[in-house]
């Protein structure tokens, strides 16, 4: 008889970050994703020295989607700044990598490692809206405001409760976007 294959890694990181996105690090236990995966918990101790490598491991496969990857395919594809604005958005605060995104905001009030993290991260991504925005604004207190404007539209949007008659919330989400993307008058 074959020996039984062991599971790979990258399906213990996704049950990982799934397990955080759902409900925060407290969430990442090894028996509840061996359970989830449908397999014992002696084949993560093949990839892992336990938790907390785990914990780290699901850090920087968040920190590296949500920059390193994005940066490099919104850079690929090319197009103007307004244009590599909106992709970038579509793929950072796509729904599997908002929620993750959530969960690491949360985790990084109460464990300041993270909360550094998540500072590296957050920089990243401000100097990504700068340099976007300085391709089509001159002056840098409207750079800086709609940066941050951005920013915090698309970070705050899944707590917006408001109605938006005649809309959805996405849909005046985008209409915000689309106004911050506006030509300086």
């Amino acid at each position: 008889m074959p020996p039984t294959p062991r599971t790979p890694r990258n399906r213990w990181i996704e049950a990982g970050l799934e397990a955080l996105a759902r409900g925060g690090p407290e969430a990442v236990r090894v028996e509840v994703l061996a359970a989830d995966l449908g397999v014992t918990k002696g084949g993560f101790y093949g990839h892992f020295g336990g938790r907390a490598e785990l914990l780290a491991e699901l850090l920087d496969t968040w920190e590296h989607r949500c920059t390193g990857d994005i940066l490099e395919r919104v850079a690929e594809e090319g197009g103007d700044p307004a244009e590599r604005l909106r992709r970038a958005g579509r793929l950072t605060f796509a729904e599997e990598l908002h929620r993750v995104d959530l969960a690491v905001r949360e985790w990084a009030r109460h464990d300041p490692a993270v909360a550094a993290r998540l500072r590296r991260v957050d920089n990243v991504r401000m100097d990504f809206l700068r340099t976007m925005y300085g391709g089509f604004l001159t002056d840098p207190d409207e750079v800086e405001a709609r940066s941050i404007l951005t920013f915090t539209l698309a970070i705050g949007r899944h707590f917006i409760a408001a109605d938006h008659p005649g809309r959805t919330t996405l849909e005046a989400v985008g209409l915000a976007g689309e106004f911050l993307l506006r030509p300086h008058r």
